[in-house]
This record gives structure tokens, C-alpha cells and sequence, in this order.
């Protein structure tokens, strides 16, 4: 099997990972704020040290201010549904994954106004269109990367214009957390990031920084730990927002992933990732009856291609791929449909290949070689 899926998620984890989820279920007999035994301390020492390492990695000074939750999806529902009210204008783009476009949808049949800037055949962001857009917004919601192309939308220049407007910035770091530099201090308000993903922890562990001067409404209310003898929700981070039991071997794998990233380098993950993709475009641009999709000169881009073959359903050709090449992709609308709406592609979808840091050379070429053989197949 050759497994270019890393966007949705990535595989194989480090080993140290597995070691660390595992070893957590045999030895660490509780749960984080529940009780002042030793495995209750041994879980809450997990949960802290996964905080610290989040912190560091968005440069943030304030550990507290990282709140776990199950997936980056329920991160964004929490500062969105926590954020937002009825009346207030929220400014986004085309390339937003259904973690943002359905809650928005909600609210704005709330009375939440949504302004979304259309595509641009310069970049995957018009700061032009942005900035006019901003007067009055209460806050700009933007994935940092698109999930569907790879590119990567300029979120330092986005949140410099949205500070002129005193706007909040939440950011989906869904697709670039752990690969991708991304810093509270450029005037991020929200950061919602997958465990999964780039963080190479497992699945079901994700969540949110929120920055100091900014207060999100909990979406969910319950035992936190703290203050169990008042009726009230919490108003300290991180337990207003982490009601219920954390999952504290997701965390210790978590925790393993990040390490990980943060010793291997970030730089060095996104260098090789990036020249494993570039053999891939490069390839695929010259064969025939392939389009590639969202590609622009110069764009910065993650590791991650969308891509048609002519005559071809995309599902077909990607279940074609495994099962004649073991090559494990995505074909669809990737759960993005903003994004092929502005692509032209809602109603074929795309073929999507995501190498990740732990793919091979030789699993690239072999890759090449079955898209090729795709190309001649029908």
C-alpha cells in the first residue's frame, strides 16, 4: 500500500505515538481533574505537558489558553457558536471546509451576516476584497490552507488588515498545524487545529487557543473538575471550555506527535513533504488528459494536489488507483464545497494526492507510474 491520504489524515504516526497512547491505557489509572490520586495527577500531567508543547509551537505564552476538544471541527464550532450573535457580520473566503461553511450556515439563518470573498484567478485570497469587506465585520474566519489545492492563503497580511478594523481573526490550522509557521502574536484571536493531521497525534484530539483578550461562550456545559460545587460554568480557561472527561491517551499520543514535530523541525518536515509533492505536480503536468486544479505561479502551497483526468469519474479513477496500485487517495469534494465551486469542479469533484513526511521516493515513482498507466486505462 502506498498511502498519499495525509490531508485527511496522516500515516503512519511516529512510533512514539503508538508507545504513548499505549502506555497510557496500561499504566495510567485516571483522568485529568478528577481526583488528587496518583493517576489522576499522572493524567493531568499528560493534558498539561500537551498544552505546554501546542503552546510553544503557536508561540504562546499562556498554556492555559489551549482548550482540548475531540476534532478541529468541534474547536470551530465552539469559537463560532461562542462568538457570534445575531446581527453581527463575519467575513470569510471560497476555500472554507464545511467545519466553517455548515456552522455559519446556522447562523446565519440566526441573523449572523456572512460576507465571502470570491475567488480570484491571482491567489487564493483578494486582500483588496478583503479589506473592503471588513468595515464592520465582527470577525474573519480563514482557513489557513485549502484542503481541496494546497494553497496556502496569507493569514499574516489577512490579520494585519483585520486589526485595522479591530476584527476578530479565527483561524482553521486544520491543514497546517505542525507543517505550517503559524504565530498567536500576528494577531490571532482563535486558533482551531486537527491532532491528526500535521500534529501526527491521533485521531480525536484537536482544539482551540484563545487569545487572552477574548472570551468564547462554552458549547458545552459539565463536570470540568473545578468548581464542582457551583452550578455555574466555569469562567477560567482551560475548564470553561473542556467540560467532560478528556481523552487522555489521544492526549499522550498528542503529546508524543508534537514532540516529535518540534525535534525533527518543522522546516525540515515541510521540505521534505513539499519536494515529494513537486515531484508528484511535476509528473502529472506533463501527462496527458490530467488538469491540474487550483495550481498558480508562484502560490505557496502545502503538500497537497487536486487533479481531473479526462473521461475519467474521479471516484472511479480513485478506486482504480488502489485497487490496481494500492495507492490510497481521496476523490470528491473533500468536504469543501465553497472550494470546488470556485474551482468548477462541484459536480465531477477532484483526485487528490496529500504526501506526507514518512512517504518514500520510491512510493512517488511507483505512484507516478500508476497515474500514467491511469491515463491509458480508459
Amino acid at each position: 500500500m502506498i498511502y498519499l491520504d495525509n490531508a485527511a489524515t496522516t500515516w503512519p504516526k511516529p512510533k512514539e505515538v503508538a508507545e504513548a497512547v499505549a502506555a497510557c491505557i496500561e499504566a495510567v489509572p485516571g483522568t485529568p481533574g478528577r481526583g488528587s490520586h496518583q493517576g489522576a495527577r499522572q493524567a493531568a500531567r499528560i493534558a498539561f505537558e500537551a498544552r505546554e508543547e501546542i503552546a510553544a509551537l503557536f508561540d504562546v505564552d499562556d498554556a492555559t489558553r489551549i482548550a482540548f476538544c475531540g476534532n478541529a471541527t468541534q474547536a470551530l464550532n465552539t469559537a463560532l457558536f461562542g462568538l457570534l450573535q445575531p446581527g453581527d457580520v463575519v467575513v470569510t473566503s471560497s476555500w472554507e471546509h464545511n467545519a466553517v461553511v455548515r456552522p455559519l450556515h446556522v447562523l446565519e439563518q440566526k441573523g449572523v451576516v456572512i460576507r465571502k470573498i470570491p475567488p480570484t484567478q491571482e491567489g487564493p485570497l483578494d486582500l483588496t476584497a478583503l479589506e473592503e469587506a471588513l468595515p464592520g465585520a465582527k470577525a474573519l474566519v480563514l482557513t489557513h490552507a485549502s484542503n481541496v489545492t494546497g494553497a496556502i492563503l496569507p493569514l499574516q497580511e489577512a490579520a494585519a488588515l483585520a486589526a485595522r478594523h479591530g476584527c476578530l481573526v479565527i483561524v482553521d490550522a486544520a491543514q497546517t498545524a505542525g507543517v505550517e509557521e503559524i504565530k498567536a502574536f500576528w494577531g490571532l484571536h482563535v486558533i482551531a487545529f486537527a491532532g491528526h493531521k500535521g500534529l501526527l497525534g491521533p485521531q480525536g484530539t484537536g482544539g482551540l487557543y484563545v487569545a487572552p483578550q477574548v472570551s468564547v461562550k462554552p458549547l458545552i456545559f459539565g463536570g470540568t473538575g473545578s468548581r464542582s460545587e457551583e452550578r455555574e460554568q466555569p469562567s477560567f480557561y482551560p475548564d470553561c471550555l473542556e467540560s467532560g472527561t478528556l481523552n487522555t491517551p489521544g492526549l499522550a499520543g498528542l503529546l508524543a506527535g508534537v514532540r516529535f514535530v518540534r525535534t525533527t523541525g518543522m522546516e525540515k518536515i515541510r521540505y521534505r513533504e513539499s519536494e515529494l509533492a513537486e515531484k508528484l505536480r511535476t509528473a502529472l503536468r506533463k501527462m496527458q488528459g490530467i488538469s491540474m486544479k487550483g495550481e498558480k505561479q508562484g502560490q505557496l502551497q502545502t503538500a497537497v494536489l487536486s487533479f481531473t483526468v479526462e473521461g475519467i469519474d474521479s471516484n472511479v479513477a480513485a478506486l482504480w488507483l488502489e485497487e490496481k496500485a494500492g495507492i490510497i487517495c481521496r476523490a470528491g469534494l473533500h468536504c469543501a464545497p465553497w472550494a470546488h465551486e470556485a474551482l468548477g469542479t462541484l459536480e465531477t469533484g477532484t483526485i487528490r494526492l496529500s504526501p506526507g513526511y514518512f512517504n518514500t521516493d520510491a512510493e512517488i515513482e511507483a505512484a507516478i507510474k500508476a497515474l500514467h498507466q491511469l491515463t491509458q486505462a480508459f
